[in-house]
């Protein structure tokens, strides 16, 4: 089968279209047809080899994807081939999900309703799991707050919209084209604004009535923190989502509002909340309450052009590779 390989850690340039051996599912794992693989910015943190997270050389990224069961380990219980499923994660761990086939463990591949593509199932993992983790675990948001997903229009933040419209919450999403907040609106966003007009944060605050909101979800932590902070009601708190560099904050603010600063990633989420968080978003899509945007469709070959556009400001919704 083919597959993307790194064989050392640098630029998209590593990324290698390779013919490798089709694995084979053990007697607890699922072998998954894959046709659509997501494409994520954690993603390019590991290809460079700066993450904490280093997977042993060569190895296949990816961790996102969507396909139909190929076949079962015999003490699988639950599914059947021809199923169609998304993944989060593979056997190999975090990574493995760049290639025609994957082997996963049962807890990683999760229902994909009919109604939802496999382009939109390979944009759940990575992008979904974080923005209820951030919403739902991390802020403990309630129907009726205000939320801020402040960087609406790539992937995580409108899963961020979704989720947080779908809970009876006031969303306000910042972006930074008109096409990004107009899907931003799409998704369920009840106020944007464009980060890149001087006067946004203006926008925002007169947008609350001049309370502030309660919860930010912050994309870009390294830009917009301290800003982050002046926004904030009384008691709100701040999750820090994507970060690419330091910050300078006045602590005041954060002091006068009695407010929170919350830090989150994916491998800290424990088995059991993980399987708490994927419940939720097989009901969303199901329902229709979540709707994955995929913003560009690209072939398996453009592995290295994927990992480029992800990290370029601008980005609408998930790229999305097809083996």
């Amino acid at each position: 089968m083919r597959a993307i390989v790194v064989h050392e850690f640098g630029g998209p340039e590593v990324l290698r279209l390779e013919d490798v051996p089709q694995p084979t599912p053990g007697p607890s794992e699922i072998l998954v047809r894959l046709r659509a693989v997501g494409v994520n910015p954690v993603d390019v943190y590991i290809r460079t080899g700066t993450y904490p997270f280093k997977p042993a050389l060569p190895y296949i990224p990816g961790s996102d994807a969507a396909g139909e069961i190929e076949s079962i380990g015999a003490e699988v219980k639950g599914f059947t081939p021809g199923d169609r499923v998304y993944t989060y994660g593979t056997a190999a761990g975090p990574v493995g999900a760049c290639a025609e086939r994957a082997v996963c463990t049962a807890p990683q591949v999760h229902r994909l309703p009919p109604r939802t593509s496999f382009a939109q199932g390979a944009a759940i993992g990575v992008p979904y799991a974080t923005a209820f983790r951030a919403l739902c675990h991390r802020a403990a948001a309630r129907a009726g707050e205000t939320v801020l997903v402040h960087g609406a229009t790539g992937g995580v933040g409108l899963a961020a919209v979704q989720i947080a419209h779908a809970y009876g919450m006031t969303v306000v999403g910042t972006g930074g084209t008109d096409r990004g907040l107009q899907a931003a609106r799409e998704s369920g966003a009840d106020f944007v604004a464009n980060h890149r007009a001087p006067n946004y944060l203006d926008e925002i605050k007169n947008a609350t009535g001049g309370r502030g909101v309660d919860v930010i979800l912050e994309m870009a932590a390294h830009l917009n923190l301290d800003k982050d902070l002046s926004l904030l009601a009384p008691h709100g708190r701040v999750v820090v989502v994507g970060n690419r560099g330091r910050v300078e904050i006045d602590p005041r603010q954060a002091m006068s509002r009695d407010a929170a600063i919350l830090g989150m990633t994916l491998f800290n989420v424990n088995a059991a909340d993980m399987a708490s968080i994927h419940a939720a978003l097989v009901a969303g899509l199901a329902n229709g309450t979540l709707s994955p945007v995929v913003g560009r469709e690209l072939p398996l070959a453009e592995a290295s052009r994927a990992h480029e556009a992800i990290m370029e400001p601008g980005a609408l919704g998930k790229i999305v590779l097809v083996p």
